[in-house]
């Protein structure tokens, strides 16, 4: 592994298109949960939100947060425990499903009607909403996530970088030129923070370095 300090500083790979054809369809991200193949979930939490949580909130109360592809992250349950509303969108109906066991939450399911095969499961406390659906139904992420925000809006995207030639991903390789081309018209974009993230695992993918890099979005 090389030296962290040089990994942080390094240039960004120059290539932006090595994975443009590269989908992982409804199919392959299903199987990930069926055989617990989820290395992505972190049952403590992500750690970079949990440092920045409250540069982020700014002391807000009752927001209405959304979590796309939210899987079962219990980061969802840190916003409903601080008074907050929370939305999600999932694909796996096991995935939710462990979230609110793990979570020891009671909830109820509906179909909803508009949407042919979506359900969605709410907690009986009210503030947690997961909507479990496709959220690529829709035409461009960046576009979906711009169109659910309101005036004086906040968004935290985190992104991993590495050399996409090695790994194919997931996750895919999200260069800073395209986060600016695809919010910088509406966003401000800070860079939070950015941290090694390779552990032994990483190995396996043929890389040797990665880095997580946290944005904040700020109405411009």
């Amino acid at each position: 592994m090389a030296n962290t300090r040089a990994v942080l500083d390094a240039e960004e790979y120059p290539n932006t298109e090595v994975q443009k054809n590269r989908v992982l369809t409804l199919e392959e991200w299903q199987e990930k949960w069926v055989n617990h193949k989820i290395a992505f979930h972190q049952e403590r939490g992500h750690q970079l939100l949990k440092k920045h949580l409250d540069t982020f909130l700014k002391g807000a109360k009752e927001l209405r947060v959304f979590f796309p592809l939210c899987g079962k992250a219990v980061e969802m349950k840190w916003f409903a425990d601080r008074g907050h509303s929370v939305v999600g969108v999932e694909i796996s109906e096991l995935g939710i499903r462990e979230f609110f066991t793990e979570q020891n939450l009671s909830y109820s399911e509906e179909q909803i009607m508009e949407i042919p095969g979506a359900k969605v499961f709410k907690s009986s406390s009210g503030n947690i909403s997961l909507y479990c659906c496709s959220l690529f139904d829709l035409p461009s992420y960046a576009d979906i996530m711009l169109s659910l925000t309101r005036t004086g809006f906040q968004y935290l995207l985190s992104v991993f970088s590495y050399d996409p030639t090695k790994h194919a991903g997931p996750p895919f390789y999200v260069p800073d030129a395209e986060i600016r081309t695809l919010f910088g018209s509406v966003c401000n974009i800070h860079c939070l923070e950015k941290v090694d993230a390779f552990e032994e695992g990483h190995k396996s993918w043929g890389i040797d370095y990665i880095i997580e890099k946290l944005y904040l979005f700020i109405e411009k």
